[in-house]
Order: C-alpha cells, then structure tokens, then sequence
C-alpha cells in the first residue's frame, strides 16, 4: 500500500444511504450496507431471521386437516375418559 494512500477511500465511493429525514428532507448520507440501499442504522440485516426462527412463520396447524385431525384425537381422549370413568364405577 502507499504511504499517501487513503485507506477510507473505498468507504468514502461506496453508495449512500437511500434515508431520508422526515424533518429536514435531507438524505443520511451514511455509507449503505452492501446489498442494501439503506445504512444499518435505518434498517439493513434489521429485523426477524427468516424461516421457522421468525415469530409469524405459517407452520400449518390451523388447516382444515390439522383441525379434522385434532377433532379425532379429541374424540379418542374423551371415549378412552368416558371408558376409564364406567370401569371405576363398576
């Protein structure tokens, strides 16, 4: 490297951050992460992983099928009490 050379160069070309206040209009003008168009500060690599770790993931226990599966499961639980009940009372 040369001795003149700024090191920050890279980081001075790199594109800016595509935020804008609500106050003043002016945009951040903080180096944006790459692959984004917005600086950490403003929401880049932010949030939720995605897939099962993330809270809202659709995991399809609400389906008709899983509802028509719990019912029979339920069905089974209270004919195997009504069962155990009638052979106490014997």
């Amino acid at each position: 490297m040369k001795h003149d050379a700024n090191p920050l160069h890279a980081a001075n070309a790199s594109p800016r951050c595509a935020a804008k206040s609500k106050r003043t209009g002016l945009p951040c003008n903080n180096p944006a992460v790459r692959g984004w168009k917005v600086c950490r500060m403003h929401g880049a690599r932010g949030g939720h992983p995605p897939g099962k770790d993330h809270p809202s993931w659709q995991h399809g226990m609400r389906s008709q099928e899983w509802v028509e599966t719990r019912a029979e499961i339920n069905e089974l639980v209270r004919e195997a009490k009504e069962f155990e009940h009638s052979q106490k009372q014997v």
